[in-house]
């Protein structure tokens, strides 16, 4: 399964890109501020353009299985959870039905739908990655 996120919005304090699966629209994510390759603010900073391997591992965070990016460039524990704004990520992608002008709505509902199809991919024993792409700084 191939996740394609395309960054749109790259404003200074949000970033809103769109997401497909396997080619065919999903949501629209929101992440916190892109910066310059090898810049990192703690909890504001969106993770490096790429290509990321996925797993469903344990939250300790949130309590329940949720998707997992591996091996992201100085970022650990980079998920894919229900959220809004920028202030409910330190890095993770929080997807969303409806893009706002600083966010995404229906969010609960998105990750719901993609956690459905995530978890039955791992099931067949598919490989699922995401590729993040989009406009340059």
């Amino acid at each position: 399964m191939k996740l394609i996120l395309t960054r749109e919005q790259l404003d200074a304090d949000v970033t809103i890109g769109s997401l497909t699966v396997d080619g065919a629209w999903c949501a629209w994510v929101c992440e916190d501020t892109v910066r310059p390759p090898g810049q990192k603010v703690y909890g504001k900073t969106a993770i490096p353009y790429g290509t990321y391997r996925i797993d469903i591992t344990m939250s300790a965070r949130f309590k329940r299985p949720l998707p997992l990016l591996l091996n992201v460039p100085m970022f650990e524990g980079i998920r894919i959870h229900p959220g809004n704004t920028a202030a409910d990520t330190e890095g993770c992608l929080l997807p969303g039905l409806q893009r706002w002008p600083k966010g995404v709505g229906e969010s609960r509902k998105a990750f719901d739908a993609l956690y459905v199809q995530l978890v039955a991919a791992k099931a067949r024993g598919e490989s699922i990655t995401i590729d993040i792409v989009g406009a340059d700084l």
